[in-house]
């Protein structure tokens, strides 16, 4: 898996191998060719509120956007395309700021939810949505899974979160 990060917050200390590897460790949970590759955008508070507002059209800021690209290349990595194979996924855009005040009221690390983050954006690029409630059940179980299954298989650059809103359900409560 190629994962590429690039850090255009202006935040330092993001622990961007972290994130490179809980997204490795996901997509190859899921299945996906090894080869595939995705990118993880690290932005500010002004330049995901333009994504927000010009993708999405809604106003302000948000945690995490993905933009996939599976359908602009045969197979696109996913292991229920017709010819997996190797490439590029899409990209994720994180927002640590906004992803900061998550972490605070949820009691954890902004590391941990920025992991959580990027588990949820992988789930984005390979075709999940939460629209509606059973979709939304099945990704954020689907999404607490693997970030549980990467703490225990020691992959985490951090102790795991025991905090009662560390893997949020559907609701954004804790399961």
């Amino acid at each position: 898996m190629s994962i590429e990060v690039f850090n255009e917050s202006g935040i330092e200390g993001i622990n961007e191998e972290a994130l490179m590897d809980v997204a490795s460790f996901a997509l190859a949970a899921m299945d996906v060719h090894r080869d595939a590759e995705a990118a993880i955008h690290i932005v500010d508070l002004d330049t995901i509120a333009d994504l927000h507002v010009r993708w999405l059209d809604l106003e302000g800021p948000t945690d995490v956007m993905s933009f996939p690209m599976d359908e602009l290349t045969p197979g696109g990595g996913r292991p229920d395309a017709v010819h997996p194979g190797p490439a590029m996924l899409g990209d994720i855009v994180l927002c640590p700021e906004f992803a900061a005040g998550q972490a605070e009221r949820a009691g954890h690390s902004l590391g941990h939810e920025l992991a959580l983050l990027v588990v949820h954006g992988c789930l984005h690029l390979l075709g999940y949505d939460h629209v509606e409630p059973a979709e939304e059940q099945e990704m954020f179980a689907l999404q607490n899974e693997l970030l549980a299954a990467w703490y225990d298989a020691g992959g985490a650059y951090e102790p795991k979160p025991t905090g009662p809103k560390a893997f949020p359900n559907s609701g954004g409560e804790a399961d």
